[in-house]
């Protein structure tokens, strides 16, 4: 083999290699590359433990949401709450 065809050879190696490093790190990041070159943002799965904790701490974060809307709407409610609070900055 002369110079240029292990240039030629090592050329090939490197843009193979490159590519598998860049398809490796779209896999790991969940791009996706159509045919036609167009690539795609899908959002990784996660596992059912995850999912499950993610919707009872939603569920959480909803009660709250539905008390605190309850304790700005009561004016009676509010004004005493804040005499309260101010009672308990007092001690």
């Amino acid at each position: 083999m002369s110079g240029s065809q292990i240039m030629v050879v090592m050329i090939v190696l490197i843009v193979s290699i490159a590519g598998i490093i860049k398809a490796r790190f779209n896999a790991r990041h969940g791009i996706f590359e159509s045919r036609r070159g167009r690539q795609q943002f899908i959002a990784p799965q996660q596992d059912d433990g995850t999912k499950a904790e993610l919707v009872n701490e939603l569920e959480t974060l909803r009660e709250r949401i539905k008390v605190l809307e309850r304790i700005a709407t009561d004016e009676r409610q509010s004004r005493s709450i804040a005499a309260e609070i101010e009672a308990l900055r007092d001690k």
